[in-house]
């Protein structure tokens, strides 16, 4: 019962851990990449990376390589990490065709343990798909406890 209890308690701060305070960022319509006649294609080549294991606490960067198999400039138009715990930043300027572009993900694994799988959403000027969803996923070790238990003390004077 107390292993139920435990597991309901930590299952619930871990969904609560990755909260993301910032207001969702309203996307401008009147943008000329969201024209389709401005639209292009991308490919990436990195959607997905998994990493074997760090440590509590440590930080983790991937970066995604995206190129504009298009003929007119592509445009990363918002990038937007799953949660509090990653900060992307991107490529800003329009990326010619024929040329990469990148997104990075740094992940901070402070208030994470065991296995997490995170994401970046990408909206794109592409008319394969505006809206692209790059991974990351791993285990987190050596993890603090948030069990205490109180030893007595040996060395106390106790009168």
């Amino acid at each position: 019962m107390v292993k139920r209890i435990l597991f309901i308690f930590l299952f619930g701060l871990f969904i609560l851990s990755c909260n993301n305070e910032e207001k969702p960022k309203q996307i401008n319509i009147n943008n000329p990449a969201l024209d389709s006649s401005n639209f292009t294609t991308i490919q990436c080549m990195d959607t997905s990376f998994v990493f074997d294991s760090i440590k509590q606490g440590d930080k983790k960067s991937f970066t995604y390589k995206c190129l504009n198999t298009g003929n007119k400039p592509l445009v990363l138009i918002e990038v937007r990490p799953g949660c509090g715990c990653t900060i992307a930043d991107y490529s800003k300027e329009a990326i010619l065709p024929n040329k990469e572009g990148w997104v990075k993900a740094n992940f901070d694994s402070k208030k994470f343990c065991g296995e997490v799988h995170k994401s970046v959403l990408v909206i794109t000027n592409t008319s394969n798909d505006k809206e692209r969803l790059l991974q990351f996923s791993g285990v987190i070790t050596d993890c603090e406890s948030n069990d205490r238990v109180v030893l007595p003390n040996p060395n106390a004077n106790n009168n």
